[in-house]
């Protein structure tokens, strides 16, 4: 089974740092580094806004868990939004892809 994480960083080094780490422990097997988005928030019991970088990460299901603590633990924010969801329906191809992680590729 394939999954997806979401994750906004302060700036393209932070994600594109932690794309590379995720990869080279083979935790995922792919990063989109999306365009900068607006972020409108409530924290801490006040309004914020700022600019981000938006992140998805594609991994395995098997793997979902060990990529969000790794995440977790290097990202920049004190304490960041990481969201990952199990995907319901994928490709066969992409799922074959994804699943190669699940053997150590």
């Amino acid at each position: 089974m394939s999954a997806l994480i979401y994750c906004p960083f302060p700036d393209r080094e932070a994600a594109r740092a932690a794309a590379n780490t995720l990869l080279d422990r083979k935790l995922i097997a792919c990063a989109n580094l999306l365009g900068e988005v607006e972020s409108i928030y409530s924290w801490n019991g006040e309004r914020g806004d700022s600019f981000e970088i938006g992140a998805l990460f594609k991994t395995s299901a098997a793997l979902l868990d060990d990529a969000i603590q790794c995440l977790a633990e290097m990202h920049p924010y004190d304490t960041p939004a990481i969201m990952g969801w199990r995907c319901v329906s994928v490709s066969e191809a992409t799922a074959a892809w994804l699943g190669e992680l699940d053997r150590g590729g």
